[in-house]
């Protein structure tokens, strides 16, 4: 009975910005490593940030040095701050843990075209 909602997406221009959020109910949160995925039409999703219960951080090598993912485990939930947006980084974006639990929320779809 878990429940991940995604939001914050939207139509950026290249260059923009955009903070997605994370809440999150009925799943263990802390101490899990939690992570934000992306898909596009015909692809696998791919996990492009992650952060320990702790605050340890990675990054797909495509979004190092822009995006920044935010946990607080008080609070269940998570954040991605997106910067220097360009239109290879459209896609639907996901929020879970890694490795994923059996369900996902329904994305959030992040547009970046001029």
């Amino acid at each position: 009975q878990g429940r991940i909602v995604e939001s914050g997406g939207g139509l950026v221009q290249p260059g923009g910005s955009l903070r997605l959020a994370c809440s999150t109910s009925g799943i263990l949160f802390d101490p899990y490593v939690l992570g934000w995925y992306r898909q596009t039409p015909g692809n696998e999703r791919e996990r492009v940030a992650a952060i320990t219960s702790g605050g340890t951080t990675n990054y797909a090598d495509s979004v190092k040095g822009r995006f920044t993912i935010s946990r607080d485990n008080n609070k269940k939930m998570a954040w991605l701050q997106m910067n220097n947006l360009t239109p290879e980084d459209t896609a639907v974006y996901y929020c879970n843990r890694v490795p994923a639990v059996s369900f996902w929320g329904q994305g959030t779809q992040v547009t970046v075209s001029s």
